[in-house]
């Protein structure tokens, strides 16, 4: 199975012609079908996916992050796919728009892949996902499916959020790159939010 490579890097293909964007999407959903045992992700539609990669491969202009699979927080809204915030009392909620950060994603040619696990509300309690080395170790919390999709090779990209410590501390257990935007520069509307003055959405990546 080929390795997952950056998101520079399969946009940089899809716009040469050297892949296409389904093809890519394709090979996410196989990388994380074979890390299931990491239990990263809340939410897939393999169908909605490959659409919106179909989407990408047919239009004239191919945007920045042409064909580059991305995981979201599950506590960042999408109207395609539930999000739930991590906890029971949120089951089945379905947004009817996209989060200002995931409407840019798709404007530039990333593909959705699906939702990654959070623990509750984004605070203390934590999920089920494992570290993708090594399943007797934490990934790290709050953005904890995050930074095991990314860290464990799955996808190029994901979207995680941070209170304190929440995106560096699973990209640093996970092996992932990640960086905490200054304040405000991504917005943050349409995501679930402890600290109005705190909360950032962060960003995971293969490489810088």
């Amino acid at each position: 199975m080929p390795a997952c490579r950056s998101a520079v890097e399969i946009a940089a293909g899809v716009r040469a012609g050297e892949t296409t964007a389904l093809a890519e999407t394709e090979a996410a959903l196989s990388r994380i079908d074979a890390r299931e045992d990491v239990r990263a992700w809340r939410w897939r539609n393999d169908d909605v996916a490959r659409d919106a990669a179909r989407a990408v491969d047919l239009a004239a202009e191919k945007g920045p992050l042409a064909g580059a699979g991305v995981g979201l927080k599950d506590i960042i809204d999408t109207a395609g796919l539930p999000t739930e915030n991590g906890v029971a009392t949120d089951k089945g909620r379905q947004p009817e728009t996209d989060a200002t950060a995931v409407t840019r994603l798709k404007a530039a040619g990333a593909v959705i892949i699906g939702k990654t696990k959070t623990t509750e509300c984004a605070f203390l309690t934590p999920t089920d996902t494992c570290n993708p080395h090594d399943s007797e170790r934490t990934p790290g919390g709050s953005s904890s499916g995050s930074g095991a999709a990314v860290g464990g090779g799955m996808v190029p990209l994901a979207l995680g959020s941070q209170t304190v410590g929440s995106v560096l501390r699973p990209a640093s257990f996970c092996g992932a790159w990640a960086m905490k935007p200054s304040w405000g520069l991504i917005p943050r509307s349409g995501m679930l939010q402890l600290s109005h003055t705190l909360d950032h959405i962060g960003v995971y990546g293969r490489s810088a």
